[in-house]
């Protein structure tokens, strides 16, 4: 059986890192790191979002500042609180919890947040910067991922990474961060021919299609390190459960070590938002 990467643990040991760095910005340079949190409608999985995060921000010491808009919102109304946020030095890190309703252009939301309070890493400064390999902002669900990558392999140079799926929020920012590491990648996607072929040469697979179990056992080299993105509710046998989009049960016996889901990527994504506000603040103070 392969190691099974414990993203909750590595997420704690990080927070606990990122509590005493607070800690002594407070104490030492009168800085005490803010995100401003907007969230616009009644999308169910957004609210559990934002409350995991204000939580995680308590527990670390940085203040958290939630606005909550009706659904009804208008465009203007939202940009008109972004610059709000952007022209107050107290706050450090701005995010916007998507979906927005439809109503709204998410594309003109994301690129009003100042790209120095842009901790999602999603304006198009903080994209173009990571791919010059002079990241500011990374998005945090591929810098979480590539922590727990460096955790267990140490050196990535000269692995050949496959990531399947070409989203703005995981797989380009993940192709990029890899190929910074010195990774050979391959991206794959739904246009892509023999997808599994291309599966089977990874030393690391990153999975983040947004399918349920869509990597099979045969489709993994073994000994290959997987990455599991994805998190799809499903119903079995009358009950509920959360998956990935790896077929866990099956590809854990061939990998050298794999993410669960929940309890692996998960948890990452959370704590890294702690960390780019935490460099956030930093950076706005020249520190």
């Amino acid at each position: 059986m392969s190691e099974v990467i414990d993203g909750k643990k590595f997420a704690d040991n990080l927070c606990a890192e990122l509590k005493v760095e607070v800690a002594q910005l407070i104490a030492n340079e009168n800085l005490l790191p803010c995100i401003a949190v907007v969230l616009v409608g009644d999308d169910p999985a957004s609210h559990v979002y934002v409350k995991n995060k204000v939580l995680r921000c308590t527990q670390l010491g940085i203040k958290s500042i939630e606005h909550r808009l009706p659904m009804e919102t208008e465009q203007a109304e939202l940009l008109a609180l972004i610059e709000t946020l952007n022209q107050d030095d107290s706050v450090h890190g701005i995010l916007v919890q998507l979906p927005v309703p439809k109503q709204i252009d998410d594309k003109a939301v994301l690129a009003a947040i100042s790209p120095t309070k842009d901790v999602d890493g999603f304006h198009i400064q903080n994209v173009g910067a990571l791919a010059v390999g002079e990241p500011i902002m990374v998005p945090c669900t591929p810098l979480g991922s590539l922590m727990l990558l460096q955790d267990t392999l140490g050196d990535l140079s000269g692995k050949h990474a496959v990531i399947v799926g070409r989203s703005n929020i995981v797989g380009k920012p993940m192709a990029l961060l890899l190929l910074q590491h010195h990774c050979t990648v391959t991206v794959v996607h739904s246009r892509t021919k023999d997808i599994e072929e291309h599966c089977r040469r990874a030393d690391i697979l990153v999975a983040a299609v947004g399918i349920p179990k869509f990597i099979k056992a045969d489709w993994v080299k073994s000994g290959a390190v997987v990455i599991d993105v994805g998190i799809n509710r499903i119903q079995e046998e009358g009950k509920s459960r959360l998956v990935g989009d790896v077929d866990f049960e099956t590809v854990a016996p061939r990998a050298a070590a794999i993410t669960p889901v929940p309890g692996g990527v998960g948890p990452m994504t959370i704590a890294c938002l702690m960390y780019n506000t935490v460099a956030a603040a930093k950076l706005q103070r020249g520190l």
